[in-house]
């Protein structure tokens, strides 16, 4: 498999900043990685997976070990109501695989940029709809070399999470189960989504997309706005003046000013309003 040695990550997360991985992998199929966390655990060689780094800050340090991206492991196959998805591929590409086989369930997905693992990992949603609204079971490698088939009933679904959080495994291959429905309307409603996320989102810069869960009974847009600080710009970060939820990469930012913006912004939210702010995105790595 590619193997590649003091790879810097800011050439593959959406924010464009991250320092650099000892090394990087990129396995083509489950016994590659499967071969791979075993090596690992023999020699007590730390690993992480990244999904496709979209919701994710990795810190200017970068990550010791062996850092595993899927994005070859990207196969979809559609089979009646049933599509079982490999976890590198994009959880778009896979609504649309379901638009062209007439299944409706996954149009809320057709705008998530993030890969089929990392959606399942952190049960991804938008627009009323989430992973565990049509997820069915997920193949797991666990540290310990083990896999396990998980259920709907084993994961534990809620806001933003999944077991697998507190587990340390990877997901191999996610299955989902849609139902039948109208092609026009399947795509009319994808189409809908899509001009709402492109109207609304600050798609023209890099970011991670949505920066903090929803605090129960506010949106942080709305908080953000009324603080005073939309449009702050921070190092080369700012909070995008498009959609205060996002922080956007305008100026060769770094993680370190993506990471001080993220802590200003709970600070300020806390003192003004008594509300805590949650990242929603992942913050790993370390100091440079």
């Amino acid at each position: 498999m590619a193997l590649l040695k003091d790879e810097p990550l800011m050439n593959y997360t959406f924010t464009q900043t991250g320092g650099p991985a000892d090394i990087l992998a990129f396995p083509k199929n489950r016994e590659e990685v499967e071969a791979l966390v075993n090596y690992c655990r023999q020699e007590d060689i730390p690993w992480l997976v990244l999904g496709n780094a979209s919701n994710l800050i990795v810190r200017d340090g970068g990550i010791r070990g062996v850092v595993i991206m899927l994005l070859e492991m990207n196969q979809i196959q559609v089979n009646d109501q049933l599509i079982e998805v490999e976890a590198g591929a994009r959880l778009i590409d896979t609504s649309y695989a379901a638009l062209d086989a007439s299944l409706t369930g996954l149009e809320f997905a057709c705008g998530i940029p993030g890969s089929i693992g990392g959606a399942v990992f952190m049960n991804a949603g938008a627009y009323g709809g989430e992973i565990n609204d049509v997820f069915t079971s997920c193949d797991v490698l666990f540290p310990d070399g083990s896999i396990r088939t998980l259920t709907r009933e084993d994961m534990h679904f809620r806001y933003r999470h999944s077991i697998i959080q507190e587990m340390e495994g990877i997901v191999l291959t996610a299955r989902f189960t849609l139902e039948n429905g109208e092609p026009l309307s399947i795509k009319k409603q994808m189409e809908e989504l899509t001009y709402l996320r492109e109207s609304k989102q600050p798609l023209e810069y890099p970011s991670c997309g949505s920066v903090f869960k929803r605090p129960e009974g506010h949106f942080t847009g709305k908080l953000i706005q009324d603080a005073g600080i939309q449009g702050l710009v921070w190092g080369g970060a700012q909070i995008s003046e498009k959609h205060a939820g996002f922080i956007v990469n305008i100026n060769q930012a770094t993680a370190t000013d993506y990471v001080e913006l993220i802590a200003h912004i709970q600070a300020v939210i806390k003192e003004k309003f008594d509300v805590t702010l949650e990242p929603e995105v992942r913050i790993i790595g370390e100091e440079q």
